[in-house]
């Protein structure tokens, strides 16, 4: 790794030499040539470091506590030299754009210059994916890179509320989503800001190995909120004067009563606040109402509580306090796409 100077602002260079980084004879992070699931990201000229921290951190790193790597994880740039955004430092070292058609999940670039055509090499390369079954991931401006290479006529999708003007001129065959969080329409997956990468990011690693891997995962980043992916963006807000008190405590005392009839009026109750309040205070610290939060956490330790071996649905449905099999199978259905019985089969105890 070398500095340099230049104008005001420090450059560093990065090469990923022949150790363990993604060059065209090696993987990085979690690229351990064993036939896993292989995760691609392009990085492009001018693309944001932030989302491939993201992409990098979740997809990428060994996972010796689970007892195996959950990726096969790798860079790849059609120039040998890519300089970042607003040109803060130059990566090198990594594969050649080739690589993107070993990809089972290919990782777009995205940039905040959203009026500039990508290269066409990187859009025939998006085709290529998409036309031989890969999923595509779009993070961000990533939406944009999608749309271009014409993968996403007639799809969901869903980008920056603050570029949902200019995506809607550019591409109104897209049926854009501007208020969610991140969009999960199968084999085409897209984040609508930078933070919602990591929301994104853990719906992949929960759909793919179950919500107990992805809680993990999410343990570690230390990245506690729950959020799917209908949730709305945040936008600009005047901050308070002064701030709301932590929604931790209530929440930590909710989630160990999830089979218990909770209503948002005993959550308010025991927060000493009212009902109103208690949405504000939600919408402030985690984008979502009482209401979406509870749901989510049920469903989530009824993932949970099949994966570990229960069988019986109705009893899965009371334990995590979703009431009925009926309810159990409504709201699986919505969030993750398949029935209890799938899922089961998918991510429980004597699933191959």
């Amino acid at each position: 790794m070398t500095k340099e100077s230049s104008h005001a602002i420090t450059r560093i260079e990065i090469g990923t030499g022949t150790g363990t980084g993604a060059g065209a004879e090696t993987t990085t992070g979690a690229g351990t040539g064993t036939g896993a699931h292989r995760v691609v990201v392009i990085v492009d000229e001018n693309s944001n470091p932030f989302e491939l921290g993201c992409a990098s951190e979740i997809f990428g790193l060994h996972r010796p506590e689970i007892g195996r790597d959950l990726y096969d994880f790798r860079l790849c740039s059609p120039e040998p030299r890519t300089v970042m955004r607003d040109g803060f430092f130059t990566l090198t070292g990594v594969a050649g754009l080739e690589a993107a058609d070993t990809a089972d999940t290919l990782i777009v670039p995205n940039r905040p210059d959203v009026e500039v055509p990508r290269r066409p090499a990187v859009l025939d390369a998006v085709r290529r994916a998409h036309a031989r079954g890969a999923r595509l991931i779009g993070l961000c401006s990533g939406a944009f890179t999608l749309a271009e290479a014409g993968v996403l006529d007639g799809r969901r999708a869903t980008a920056h509320w603050q570029w949902a003007d200019s995506f809607r001129s550019r591409f109104p065959s897209v049926r854009l989503e501007p208020d969610v969080l991140f969009v999960d329409d199968g084999d085409i997956l897209t984040a609508a800001g930078s933070a919602a990468a990591l929301d994104l990011g853990l719906h992949v690693v929960r759909r793919d190995h179950g919500a107990d891997i992805a809680n993990f995962v999410s343990r570690r980043l230390v990245f506690a909120a729950h959020r799917d992916g209908g949730q709305r963006q945040f936008v600009e807000r005047p901050v308070p004067d002064l701030p709301d008190e932590s929604l931790a405590p209530l929440l930590a005392w909710a989630q160990e009563r999830l089979d218990a009839p909770l209503t948002v009026s005993g959550l308010a109750a025991r927060a000493a606040v009212s009902a109103a309040t208690l949405h504000r205070r939600f919408q402030a610290q985690l984008g979502t109402t009482p209401l979406a939060w509870l749901t989510g956490e049920r469903l989530a330790l009824a993932c949970r509580l099949i994966e570990r071996g229960e069988s019986r649905f109705e009893v899965v449905a009371r334990r995590s306090g979703l009431g009925s099999a009926a309810n159990l199978r409504r709201l699986m259905r919505r969030e993750t796409g398949i029935t209890p019985s799938a899922y089961k089969r998918r991510f429980g105890p004597d699933a191959t």
